[in-house]
């Protein structure tokens, strides 16, 4: 017989993971205050996670201070929203060759079931790479939500 309940149980996200460019986060918004009503609606928990790279960059000057940076960022949002946060900052040799693959796994080491990841606006280029939210809901196997 079919439950209602039972149904919500089976599709309830728990973990979701937002990947974040705290470089750009103005520009995440609207990725954010979505991943942030889905977390209230089925009180999950939110980790956001960035990659950076080992050497001093615009963020931070070391991978310590970034994962400090990305842990303020992550109770900020608690606080305007109200929901459980962590944060996790992945350091890579070359972030911009390294990110679709280190988002994956990153996937996995969270133990995320939803993964929500603002996106730009297509373009000519996107013919040729592919956005970073859609190389990830292409190769991933949990649920990605891609934000415009």
């Amino acid at each position: 017989m079919f439950n209602e309940e039972e149904e919500k149980e089976e599709t309830m996200y728990k973990s979701i993971m937002v990947p974040v460019d705290l470089e750009h986060a103005d520009r995440l918004e609207k990725a954010l205050r979505i991943a942030a009503d889905l977390a209230s609606h089925y009180g999950s928990s939110v980790t956001y996670v960035s990659v950076a790279a080992a050497t001093p960059g615009r963020v931070a000057h070391t991978p310590q201070e970034f994962q400090h940076k990305l842990e303020a960022f992550a109770r900020s949002e608690s606080d305007k929203y109200g929901h459980a946060t962590t944060a996790r900052a992945l350091i890579s040799n070359d972030p911009a060759t390294d990110l679709d693959r280190t988002l994956e796994e990153a996937v996995h080491e969270t133990g995320a079931d939803l993964v929500v990841i603002a996106s730009h606006i297509p373009g000519i280029v996107d013919a040729i790479w592919p956005s970073h939210g859609g190389r990830l809901a292409s190769h991933s196997d949990v649920s990605v939500l891609v934000v415009r």
